[in-house]
């Protein structure tokens, strides 16, 4: 260490006007120091002050250029460094080095500017300001296409330093510059090109991760031939690591639609598939998270509608058949990715239409019955969410219930978990619109009501409330059954319904009035206490009187006044309030039905006042 105590002294003494030889030794001295013990030197080179004499250094073109540049790379790879770095004015004068053809000054320049952006933010504002990012991606551009060994090292030096660049999670200001400077189609470019060369397609991939969680950038990749490149890519790899490296570029990437589709035209399906085969019996840590990874890839390629259709080909698909063999498989990743995908094929009528036909109900209602006591909530979730989506097609109604589905959901309803809860009411929500013995039959399960009365009520969790709420709505619309509304009376659902009519969604306030217009006229003597004491009169005032209520809201309003008027003292409660007037105005409605039923219901107020 003396002698760096000597090259120290030396470079503060002579570095304004020293020769180019004395320069030299020291220079060697440093950088021989550096390489020894990179920690304790880069503390001396801070702690001597002599920093900020590298700007001139750096500015005076010599035979030294590069090993000042190379002494900046190796000390900016201390965290503590590049804070120093930037603050001494070393950036913009290496970035000038960037203009320059000498190889050897361009590598060291590349390093030093990639190692002041690690994990720096100073950094990379300092190389944004001085415009480095555009002069490297433009090299990049200029030079991709030369194999050569020197390029190819070059190259790799500039994708490490963008990738350094790009890597900010705070701030996506910098990633989005380089995404209207052109980066992504350069570096897909040099990543074809130079594929076989492991450290350049590595400092690769992780620019396009640091990129392609941003929206805008997945335009550009979409515009390249990203998904055939990864693929290829993909195609030889061996190594865990280097596989995981590319899943975390496609997943983001394979969220947007178009890229989807690429990637299934690439053969990505194929190679995950055997992947999935692969390790689908093993227990090694590595082989569970590929497994979990390109399960997870396949279930998110679905979610595209076209990539979706053309997986499932009729029903013929490769994909779609695997998938059946997935529900029964002892794996719960595999029963998870299996129940998933069903629902994703299952958003299209004519795909649910097929695979009911073909079986798939029981299979998924053998793979709840697995997780019924103590189950996996993950598959609990995609397979009532597939049962949900199945029942959407009314010809597939009838056939789900008679298979039992509504009798395996209902074993769910002890579940404390939300999102169970959430897809088990949609579940049976679907099944019974239209079909008046299933909703009867439901609508007398005294357990499965005051289950729904108590959800109505969870208002930490806005969409089982919403959800209960609609089904107690369907139970009574669809059966149009005495009985059904005295289960729900009596179990205290009505005050739900009436708050249901003032929700912010027009849907849901009008299958609340329609149910309680059923109750008002099949059982209003039962419910009157309940609707007294909800104050339904009230707020079906307000309903009318809103300007912004939507014309079916403001009818069935009506309708439901007329229907109360049975019960004195909901007759009382209407003849207090002035109703006659806001009903006189919606004579003049624009919507016609409104306009009748606003003329029969002043007739009626006139007739009972």
């Amino acid at each position: 260490m003396d002698n760096l105590s000597d090259a120290l002294k030396k470079l503060k003494l002579t570095a304004a006007d020293s020769t180019v030889d004395s320069l030299e030794g020291c220079l060697d001295c440093l950088l021989q120091a550096l390489a020894q013990n990179n920690t304790e030197t880069s503390e001396k080179i801070l702690e001597s002050g002599i920093l900020r004499l590298f700007p001139n250094l750096l500015t005076s073109q010599s035979s030294c250029t590069a090993k000042v540049a190379n002494i900046v790379a190796d000390v900016a790879k201390n965290e503590f460094m590049r804070s120093p770095c930037v603050d001494a004015g070393l950036v913009p004068p290496l970035v000038q080095l960037l203009n320059f053809d000498d190889q050897e000054v361009l590598l060291q320049t590349g390093r030093a500017l990639g190692n002041i952006c690690y994990d720096s933010h100073e950094g990379r504002r300092a190389v944004e300001e001085a415009g480095g990012a555009q002069i490297i991606n433009d090299h990049i551009k200029s030079l991709c296409s030369i194999t050569t060994p020197a390029n190819q090292k070059l190259m790799t030096v500039f994708c490490g330093m963008l990738m350094n660049y790009s890597n900010d999670d705070d701030d996506d200001i910098l990633q989005t510059q380089l995404i209207s400077m052109g980066v992504i189609p350069t570096l897909v470019k040099l990543l074809g090109i130079h594929c076989v060369n492991a450290a350049l397609t590595e400092m690769c991939l992780v620019a396009f991760g640091n990129l392609a969680e941003l929206e805008s950038s997945k335009e550009q990749f979409a515009s390249t031939n990203v998904a055939e490149v990864l693929v290829q890519i993909f195609k030889k790899q061996t190594e865990h690591e280097k596989k995981e490296m590319i899943f975390e570029v496609l997943a983001p990437l394979a969220e947007n639609d178009i890229i989807k589709i690429q990637l299934v035209e690439a053969g990505l399906v194929e190679l995950l598939l055997q992947i999935v085969e692969a390790t689908e019996n093993s227990d090694k840590d590595e082989d569970v998270a590929q497994l979990k990874t390109a399960s997870d890839l396949l279930v998110l390629l679905l979610l595209g509608d076209e990539s979706m259709q053309k997986l499932f080909d009729g029903g013929k698909g490769s994909i779609f058949q695997v998938v059946l063999s997935w529900l029964p498989s002892n794996n719960h990743q595999l029963q998870l990715a299996g129940a998933l995908s069903i629902a994703n094929f299952a958003r299209n009528d004519g795909n649910c239409i097929h695979m009911v036909d073909n079986g798939i109900v029981t299979k998924l209602l053998d793979l709840l019955d697995r997780h019924v006591e103590d189950g996996n909530v993950t598959v609990q979730h995609a397979a009532l969410s597939a049962l949900r989506n199945l029942a959407i097609p009314v010809v597939n109604k009838a056939k789900m219930l008679s298979a039992g589905v509504a009798e395996e959901v209902l074993k769910f309803l002890k579940s404390e978990m939300p999102p169970v809860q959430f897809k088990l009411l949609g579940t049976l929500r679907m099944l019974i619109d239209a079909q008046a013995d299933a909703a009867e039959q439901l609508g007398k399960n005294v357990k499965l009501v005051e289950r729904l009365v108590e959800w109505c009520e969870a208002k930490d969790h806005a969409g089982v409330m919403g959800e209960s709420n609609r089904l107690l709505s369907a139970l009574i619309r669809h059966s149009k059954s005495k009985d059904v509304i005295r289960v729900i009376v009596q179990s205290g659902g009505v005050k739900h319904l009436v708050t249901m009519a003032t929700s912010e969604h027009v849907i849901m306030q009008n299958e609340a009035l329609v149910a309680l217009g059923l109750i008002a006229a099949l059982e209003l003597g039962t419910a009157e206490k309940d609707l007294e004491n909800a104050k339904l009169v009230q707020v079906l005032h307000r309903l009318l009187s809103d300007e912004r209520s939507a014309p079916e809201i403001k009818y069935n309003s009506m309708v439901l006044i007329c229907a109360v008027m049975g019960s004195e003292p909901l007759h009382k409660e209407v003849m207090t309030l002035a109703f006659m007037d806001v009903v006189a105005k919606l004579r003049s409605h624009e919507n016609k039905t409104v306009a009748q039923q606003a003329s029969l219901t002043e007739q009626r107020l006139a007739v009972e006042s």
